[in-house]
């Protein structure tokens, strides 16, 4: 995240984790060769209870383990406790009939305006009109705490507190329930997992008080941006230094906010606390759940092993809308995380407002890059320019810490290179070395994405082709000089939206036959509320305090579709969290501001499903969708029978003891707004693939639907059963059948390994677009 947030310091970069599984048969895994106590997440046949124990946590207690080695005990959207234990003792535990599984608790890290009206939201018309602005939705968000004080979190004319709203705000250090009110309803702060880390004798990871809160107190600032992207009020004259100014306002402003702080400065969010918050979230009465957390190294955990896919179900199952950031891990493909088909998995892209800066080079040329510095100009000043990588050295080409000889830089513009350590910090390396200027280079993994910062010294960001020509200058001129002119905010910027080059690609690691992500939404350059905690850069040398930052990632993606899955619910009460994707997917849109296909930062290329899923957010029309495909907890139970899940370990993720059909279903025909057929690479010629859909009407009640089928792949052929729909007072729901007929042997894949088309139904208003991919894979 230090690549994407500059905000959060590098130890909350985001990086995927993968979840180390001890056991559906602990005794295998688990050993006594290190004793070093630590923290395990232990799931619990609640079923099995004794009847002599009046609550599971006598139970636990009395058979399992110790109370004082007990953090957390869970006991709605997952049965079980984390307890601090020895390997040798989870083993122990494990091996008892009760316990379904053992899991060790990891790290997980964040992925770190004009947007509203940017998704198609108008004042008094549409979606935020008709939906009173979501104020009988309670939005929860699981991040680093909120800083109550803003503006955005202002209580003025909403109504009374939901009367079921269950939850409570958390007394702590320098925040009490007097910071809570009408508008944020709830806050909660979740440690033990974090300070127990390993240790009896006491944590191994306590809180850092100088820079920390042990209370819901934002220290970070990422918290307090995502919730207000989400929720946050009407502020007037807003802005962030001087950029972006306007009316910042979330997607859903009259939305009750719950913060729940599970991530805390410098140290990530641990499972065992994420688990803890989804279970006291769904009590506490949300009915949308935003995380912008992730995990893994390039490699999806298993469902079964992921707690965020356990709690979201647990939460989805009862109504709750999950939505989760897809990773900043992009362009790389198959880099999409948050893979579970019931949550929702969003991705970013830019929105039609830049902020656009110019270097001069000596000989007269002029490059276009990107920067929200606010100090003092170079006012057209021409400086010496010098790029340190010269020398081969790559920590001086990065502009690492310690890495730059005053001697060469004093006086002089820079130019660095990304990657390695965060933006901002090697433009302070460079102040600190003397250099009055930055200019900040992509390399050939960014391509030309850019998103800007609000740096210490001048500085710019400028693609991998304008960084490549600069430092070409540099090294055929005698005295290279350039200066940086910053131009502050342009809007109606086009194209855009634009794939931002960090946003994470599919295909799904884990099961190809479901497209992920869903979806893609604003998430570079947004401007929302900032903690006083900390500068805009996140750096503990910027003393500068500021209400509003701008900060890019999937990060800010995820809370964008939260606050419109509150509009939704608000409108539709009676909608599941599968009906509300769905209305949201089948309405995106997959042309930008030029009525051409979206292009993709990194290459300048079309974007395809692989790398937006179903298309760009656009809440005007999801608000109508016409359709929605919608899918029961019993659909999910099946989807992991048929993905080759036993019993024992579905119940892992459903809590509840599941029997699988004898015919079990195919992964490919869970009810899902979107098709993937994969065909065996060494198939016969030709080759089908049959998916079954059901869709139900939410629109006018007496209505016929046509289909279309939008595909220019050769050698691949798309047949639909009925290819009419007729809804009734009698009739809500239809099922029609896709066949996906393809010559395998002739089928030409574009580099992302497939090829790509839609299938449309339409009554004359609403038109429900699903993408189609077909690709190939080597049978197992």
């Amino acid at each position: 995240m230090g690549e994407i947030l500059n905000s959060v310091p590098p130890p909350l970069v985001f990086s995927i984790f993968f979840l180390f599984f001890f056991s559906l048969s602990t005794n295998h895994v688990l050993s006594a060769e290190h004793e070093l106590p630590k923290t395990f997440i232990f799931r619990v046949n609640s079923y099995s209870k004794p009847s002599i124990f009046p609550t599971h946590y006598h139970w636990y207690t009395a058979e399992f383990t110790e109370q004082t080695h007990i953090l957390h005990v869970y006991d709605t959207v997952f049965h079980g406790f984390s307890a601090v234990l020895t390997r040798q003792q989870a083993a122990s535990v494990g091996n008892h009939p009760s316990i379904l599984a053992v899991f060790e608790d990891r790290r997980r890290q964040l992925h770190t305006t004009r947007s509203p009206q940017f998704l198609g939201l108008r004042n008094q018309r549409g979606l935020w009109s008709e939906s009173d602005y979501g104020s009988d939705v309670i939005v929860g968000v699981f991040d680093t705490g909120i800083w109550p004080e803003r503006r955005s979190f202002s209580d003025v004319n909403l109504g009374p507190i939901p009367r079921r709203w269950k939850g409570v705000c958390e007394s702590g250090e320098k925040f009490s329930p007097r910071n809570c009110n009408k508008k944020l309803i709830g806050a909660r702060f979740f440690s033990k997992g974090h300070e127990a880390g390993a240790g009896f004798s006491g944590p191994l990871n306590p809180i850092n008080e100088t820079v920390e809160f042990r209370s819901p107190r934002d220290a970070d600032g990422h918290g307090t941006h995502t919730a207000s992207t989400a929720a946050g009020r009407y502020a007037f004259q807003a802005n962030m230094s001087g950029y972006a100014s306007g009316i910042a306002k979330g997607v859903a402003p009259k939305a009750r906010l719950a913060v729940y702080k599970v991530c805390w400065k410098n140290s990530g969010c641990f499972d065992s606390d994420i688990l803890a918050a989804f279970d006291a979230a769904v009590t506490d009465g949300v009915d949308v759940i935003s995380i912008s957390i992730g995990g893994g190294d390039g490699i999806a955990s298993p469902y079964y092993l992921d707690p965020i896919a356990i709690g979201s179900y647990g939460a989805v199952s009862r109504g709750v809308f999950v939505s989760c950031s897809a990773g900043n891990d992009g362009p790389s493909g198959m880099s999409v995380t948050n893979l579970a088909p019931w949550l929702t998995t969003v991705g970013a892209g830019t929105i039609d407002r830049d902020f656009p800066a110019q270097i001069t080079i000596g000989d007269g040329r002029k490059f276009s890059g990107v920067s929200l510095y606010s100090g003092e100009a170079l006012k057209g000043k021409m400086y010496q320019l010098v790029y340190p990588g010269k020398s081969g050295i790559l920590g001086d080409s990065l502009c690492m810490e310690n890495s730059l000889d005053p001697k060469q830089v004093t006086g002089k513009i820079v130019v660095c290179d990304r990657g390695s350590s965060p933006r901002v910090a090697k433009g302070l390396v460079v102040k600190k070395a003397g250099g009055v200027g930055m200019i900040l280079a992509n390399g050939i993994s960014n391509g030309e994405g850019l998103v800007g910062d609000a740096h210490l010294l001048p500085a710019c960001a400028v693609g991998s082709n304008e960084g490549d020509i600069i430092k070409a200058y540099i090294s055929s001129s005698a005295n290279p000089t350039a200066t940086i002119d910053f131009k502050g905010t342009i809007l109606g910027i086009k194209p855009a939206p634009v794939l931002a080059s960090f946003s994470a690609r599919g295909p799904n690691g884990l099961n190809p036959q479901l497209l992920k992500p869903d979806l893609i939404a604003p998430g570079v350059n947004i401007l929302a509320a900032w903690s006083d905690a900390v500068g805009p850069t996140g750096l503990d040398s910027d003393t500068r305090r500021t209400e509003f930052n701008i900060l890019s990632g999937t990060s800010m993606a995820a809370p964008h579709v939260s606050g419109a899955a509150a509009l939704l619910k608000s409108a539709h009460p009676d909608w599941s969290p599968a009906a509300v994707r769905s209305a949201m997917m089948t309405t995106a849109s997959v042309l930008d501001n030029r009525n051409l296909p979206m292009l993709d930062e990194a290459t300048g290329n079309n974007t395809t499903p692989y790398d937006f899923g179903s298309g760009h957010l656009n809440l005007g029309s999801a608000m109508d969708p016409g359709l929605v495909y919608d899918i029961t907890n019993t659909d999910y139970v099946n989807f992991l029978c048929a993905i080759g899940y036993e019993p024992k370990v579905i119940q892992v993720i459903t809590r509840m003891p599941e029997n699988c059909p004898a015919k079990k279903a195919l992964p490919e025909n869970l009810n899902y707004p979107s098709f993937v057929a994969m065909f065996p690479v060494a198939s016969r010629k030709l080759a089908s693939k049959m998916f079954i859909r059901t869709v139900t009407n939410v629109g006018p009640v007496n209505s016929v639907y046509h289909v279309s089928v939008e595909s220019q792949i050769k050698g691949v052929t798309v047949t639909v059963k009925p290819s009419r729909l007729v809804f009734s007072e009698a009739v809500k729901k239809r099922s029609y059948v896709v066949t996906v007929t393809a010559d395998t042997r002739n089928l030409k894949l574009d580099p992302s390994g497939a090829v790509f088309g839609s299938l449309t139904w339409t009554d004359g208003k609403h038109v429900v677009r699903s993408p189609v991919v077909v690709t190939q894979i080597e049978p197992l």
